[in-house]
C-alpha cells in the first residue's frame, strides 16, 4: 500500500516537472526556427521572439537559391558521416579492446603513446605535407574521413569499458578455438553496445559539424561538404552587405544576415537530431547488453 502511494506521489510529481523541463528545453530550438523565418528588419529593431513576427522565408531562398550545389553537399556529408562514422568505431573499438587485454605485454607502451599525442603533435605543417604529399589526400573525398577516424579519447573510453568485460569469456572462446577476430566481433561487440553507442554518437557529430578538413583539403566545388558550403554562403552573404553599407552610407537590410543564420542552423543541425532517438535506445538497454551474469 505504501508503495503504490510513494509511486503515485512520484508519478504526480515527476512527470510534471520532467514536462516542464522539456518544454524549457525546447524553447531554444523553437526561438531559433521562429528566428529563421522573421524577417530581417524585424529582428534588427526588436531582436528574436518566441514566435515569428512578419513571416518570411527570404533568408532560406537565399540559402537554396542553388538547390543542387546544397543537396549535392547534402550527399557528401551524409556519405561522409555514415562511413567516417562505421570506420572510427570499428577501428577505436578494436584499438581499446587490443590495449585492455592481459595478454597483450605492450600494452601499456602503446597506452601511453596514445595519451601522448593527446599533449604534444608534430604541428599543423608536417601533419598537412603529411596528407597532401604522402598520403595523397588533397580534393579527395577521404580527406573528410581518415584524418578524424580515429580519437584517443574515444580509445580510452573503450579501453575502460572493456575491462568490465571479463576476460574468461575471451579464453574460454580461445579453447574452443575461436581466433581473435572472431572473438572480437561475435563475443566482444555485443557485450560493448552501450560504448558504441556513445562513441558512434560522438565520432558522428565530429564528421556531420566537420568543415575544417573541407577547408584545408578540398577545392574541387563538388566535393565540399554541407558545413563548408554554408560557411561560404555566410561569409560571402556578410561581405556582401558590409561592401553595400560602406558604399550607400546606411545600412543594407535587405540582406537577411541574421535570420540566415538561424536558417543555416536549421538546416545544417535539422538531420542529425534524427540520429538521437536510435543511439537512446541503446543507453537505455546499456545496464543488461554490458552486464555478465555469474
Amino acid at each position: 500500500m505504501k508503495n503504490s502511494k510513494d509511486r503515485y506521489l512520484f508519478r504526480s510529481l515527476g512527470y510534471p516537472l520532467l514536462i516542464t523541463f522539456a518544454l524549457i528545453c525546447l524553447i531554444p530550438f523553437i526561438t531559433i526556427i521562429s528566428a529563421s523565418f522573421t524577417s530581417e528588419t524585424y529582428i534588427l529593431k526588436n531582436g528574436y521572439s518566441l514566435f515569428p513576427k512578419e513571416l518570411t522565408v527570404d533568408s532560406y531562398k537565399v540559402i537554396f537559391k542553388n538547390p543542387i550545389s546544397i543537396f549535392r553537399a547534402y550527399g557528401i556529408t551524409i556519405v561522409v558521416t555514415i562511413c567516417g562514422t562505421s570506420l572510427g568505431v570499428f577501428l577505436n573499438t578494436m584499438a581499446g579492446y587490443v590495449l585492455q587485454r592481459n595478454d597483450f605485454e605492450w600494452r601499456n607502451l602503446f597506452s601511453f603513446y596514445y595519451f601522448f599525442t593527446t599533449l604534444f603533435s608534430g604541428g599543423l605543417v608536417p601533419w598537412y605535407i603529411l596528407c597532401t604529399q604522402y598520403l595523397h589526400l588533397k580534393n579527395n573525398i577521404f580527406a573528410l574521413i581518415i584524418p578524424t577516424a580515429v580519437s584517443v579519447w574515444n580509445i580510452l573510453l573503450v579501453k575502460g569499458f572493456m575491462r568490465g568485460i571479463p576476460y574468461e569469456i575471451t579464453e574460454s572462446a580461445k579453447i574452443d578455438g575461436a581466433g581473435d577476430f572472431y572473438i572480437f566481433i561475435r563475443l566482444i561487440l555485443p557485450l560493448a553496445k552501450p560504448v558504441i553507442a556513445t562513441i558512434g554518437l560522438f565520432t558522428a557529430l565530429t564528421y556531420w559539424n566537420d568543415w575544417y578538413m573541407c577547408m584545408l583539403f578540398i577545392d574541387n566545388e563538388k566535393l565540399l561538404n554541407l558545413q563548408y558550403l554554408l560557411y561560404r554562403l555566410m561569409g560571402n552573404a556578410q561581405a556582401m552587405k558590409a561592401i553595400a553599407t560602406s558604399a550607400s552610407g546606411a545600412v543594407m537590410e535587405s540582406m537577411p544576415i541574421e535570420s540566415m543564420k538561424m536558417a543555416l542552423t536549421v538546416v545544417v543541425t535539422g538531420p542529425i537530431i534524427f540520429l538521437y532517438p536510435f543511439v537512446q535506445k541503446y543507453f537505455v538497454k546499456g545496464i543488461t547488453l554490458g552486464s555478465v551474469k555469474g
